[in-house]
């Protein structure tokens, strides 16, 4: 995501470096091939201009500390106006209904479905919300069934009504549902269309004025670049939606239906869709989005994802574990399973500041940890307890079972010791020292 654009900018800026001052000159020369990036990544040409223009006005009115260099300057600049072009800061779901409701809107191939899915288990697992899945696209059957193996996936209830004809009337029903049964939250899968038409617009209105949502998410591809500016923009003109939600940001997009819709549009980006896995849906945060474009990374975001993954308790137990050194094969896989669902292996170390730009070009497989996963499957009860007792015949059968060779079983058996004496010298004092000098912010 974004990786062509942010190398773009990153020559623009070049063009800056070694000059003592900014000037209207080196400004325009730099702007100009800015513009062309923005251009490339697939941005409004509008948009575009007006970004551009708006940076070349700030950057001429700025003075140029002597602690500051002018390249250093104008990405600053640069990055305040991508934080104020893709809406200055999160906007959060107005949820003040009893029930709350929130119709979902779209394109079919866009990911609606599996979006109001990935909606009812954040609301869920981060708000302690009760949120009751409606499925109204009665006009394709696989949709609610899909929708249905979703809600027993994520364990939250479905109105779902087979053989239904009348979107409208399931919607009431799931409407009526929830104040019965005390769910607090209706999200309503609607029908979707190959392309915007007059009864998919129509019908969509209806059971918009049936249920009067709080919130109506038109959700988006983000691959489909200025395409999806356009279907937002439409949807917005029939149905005044509330806000844009981007599935498939982490495909290979170029970016500019992030970086347009807020202008053409003027509705907000709510959330963006990162991955296939229920957990991959972020609150969009214009600021970080803005970090990441730059090459700065998104730390803040890293730590959310690995915060909602790690239990308090459970990391009290394992550092106890590690203490004694009794830490195991079952623990190093309940933490590759931990960390697997954070997400796409590539784009969380693309979050740490410095590694996106030197992992560019290599190719990181979701995939990795499946020979080690393997690997620990094929062990006894009694091996994955206890490591030491793993001799050369014992790998030789793990090998094996895990369609491993074994100089692969004797490569991941010497990672795991080295990372277990690690990890111990990193507890008890040594660990608490480097906690104390963390700053505050990133202690709970």
């Amino acid at each position: 995501m974004f990786e062509n654009l942010s190398e773009r900018l990153e020559r623009s800026f070049k063009i800056l470096k070694g000059e003592g001052r900014i000037t209207e000159i080196n400004v325009a020369e730099t702007l100009k091939d800015v513009r062309k990036a923005l251009l490339e990544a697939d941005v409004n040409y509008k948009v575009a201009k007006t970004f551009t223009d708006t940076v070349k006005q700030k950057a001429l009115g700025q003075n140029v500390l002597t602690a500051v260099k002018p390249s250093q300057l104008m990405v600053k600049i640069v990055h305040d106006e991508l934080t104020e072009l893709m809406g200055g800061q999160a906007t959060e779901l107005n949820l003040k209904g009893h029930p709350s409701i929130i119709l979902m809107a779209g394109l079919n191939g866009a990911g609606k479905t599996t979006l109001s899915g990935k909606l009812a288990h954040l609301l869920k697992s981060k708000q302690g919300r009760k949120p009751l899945l409606a499925a109204c696209d009665t006009f394709r059957p696989a949709a609610m069934e899909q929708l249905r193996v979703l809600a027993e996936q994520i364990d939250v209830p479905i109105h779902l009504e087979e053989g239904a004809t009348d979107p409208i009337l399931v919607a009431r029903n799931a409407i009526a549902e929830a104040k019965q049964k005390g769910y607090d939250i209706v999200i309503i899968d609607t029908a979707g269309r190959q392309s915007i038409d007059e009864e998919l617009m129509q019908q969509i209105a209806q059971i918009k004025e049936a249920t009067n949502p709080d919130e109506t998410l038109l959700v988006v591809d983000a691959m489909t670049g200025q395409d999806a500016v356009n279907t937002a923009k439409e949807f917005n003109e029939r149905l005044a939606i509330d806000g844009v939600v981007l599935t498939k940001l982490d495909g290979d997009t170029r970016g500019g239906a992030a970086l347009s819709i807020r202008t053409v549009v003027d509705k907000p980006i709510k959330f963006v869709g990162t991955g296939e896995k229920m957990e991959a849906l972020d609150v969009f945060h214009p600021s970080r989005m803005a970090d990441r474009i730059l090459g700065m990374g998104d730390i803040v975001s890293f730590v959310e994802r690995a915060q909602q993954q790690f239990d308090e308790e459970e990391a009290k137990k394992l550092e106890a574990k590690i203490k004694k050194n009794k830490f195991d094969y079952n623990d190093f896989l309940g933490q590759i399973q931990q960390i697997k669902k954070m997400g796409n292996i590539k784009e969380l170390a693309g979050m740490i500041p410095g590694v996106g730009k030197a992992i560019k070009d290599l190719d990181i497989d979701d995939n990795a940890f499946k020979s080690v996963e393997a690997m620990i499957s094929s062990m006894t009860p009694y091996e994955r307890e206890h490591p030491d007792v793993i001799n050369m015949s014992r790998k030789m059968r793990i090998a094996k079972g895990s369609g491993n060779s074994i100089d692969e079983v004797n490569r991941i058996t010497k990672q795991f010791d080295q990372m277990r004496k690690m990890m111990r010298a990193m507890t008890g004092s040594k660990m608490n020292k480097m906690m104390a000098n963390m700053p505050k912010g990133f202690r709970k």
